[in-house]
């Protein structure tokens, strides 16, 4: 089916600002839902932030809000997130997905992922 292609991560210091990019190779459905997880070291894969492609709803996880921002361009195919004030905490591997709903289970398509590093 659909392929994605993350971009954009690498190191940055603590309260420096990053900008995560995923491309699919084809136009998403309307009902589709993009989103981010992340995974580090010992820690199970975590639902970051989502976008419903038609309506342009945004979901995040606590720790995210007020800091990151997940949006799109639909002429593009690409889904952003846009990470401010980054904390040695959001280190991790970031991979975009593509699904039918909100629950981990509803993302079946995912990007090969893409290393966050941030030091303090």
């Amino acid at each position: 089916q659909v392929q994605l292609a993350e971009s954009g991560g690498g190191l940055v210091q603590a309260g420096d600002s990053l900008t995560l990019s995923c491309q699919a190779s084809g136009r998403p459905y309307s009902s589709s839902v993009m989103g981010w997880f992340r995974q580090s070291p010992g820690r199970e894969r975590e639902f970051v932030a989502a976008i419903r492609w038609g309506r342009g709803s945004t979901y995040y996880t606590d720790s995210v809000k007020g800091r990151f921002t997940i949006s799109k361009d639909s002429a593009k195919n690409t889904v952003y997130l846009q990470m401010n004030n980054l904390e040695p905490e959001d280190t991790a591997v970031y991979y975009c997905a593509k699904g039918t709903g909100l629950d981990k289970s509803d993302f079946r398509s995912w990007g090969q992922g893409t290393q966050v590093t941030v030091s303090s």
